[in-house]
């Protein structure tokens, strides 16, 4: 295998002050069937979109995965704060300012972060990633048990 393989892209979006829509199973879906279709993925059945943790105030809010063949798109939107966050990973490149704008269109969030990351075991290793010993791990694993 080569040295320098990627294996895959990931958005991924922090997204602020956002308007009611995150707060709408509907609108969410709209949302995510958009940007499916705007970013050149094919989606793998039906949005799985659920209302979450009503225990916590901060957190409340649905919960958002759509398979899609190349990977998914998964999603978090709090109901009471109006953030969201979102992961978008493709083995096939994603068009990163066209996902960015459909998330404008349907949230309009007053602040975006955005992370990019290729992903791939056999690309030079670089922030936010770090290496770990996979036999360090397994030994830990085992002294916890």
């Amino acid at each position: 295998m080569s040295n320098h393989v990627e294996w895959g892209q990931h958005l991924i979006l922090d997204i602020g002050g956002c308007n009611e829509n995150i707060c709408h199973k509907d609108k969410i879906s709209d949302f995510v069937k958009e940007l499916v279709k705007a970013i050149k993925m094919v989606a793998y059945g039906e949005p799985v979109i659920v209302h979450f943790a009503e225990h916590s105030y901060e957190a409340a809010g649905y919960s958002l995965v759509q398979l899609i063949e190349t990977s998914a798109i998964m999603g978090h939107f709090s109901d009471n704060n109006r953030d969201a966050y979102l992961d978008i990973f493709s083995c096939k490149a994603i068009d990163k300012e066209i996902a960015i704008e459909v998330v404008k269109k349907h949230f309009s969030p007053q602040k975006i972060h955005a992370a990019f990351l290729q992903r791939g075991i056999d690309l030079p290793l670089k922030s936010p990633f770090t290496k770990h010993q996979a036999d360090t791990i397994k030994a830990k694993k085992e002294n916890v048990a």
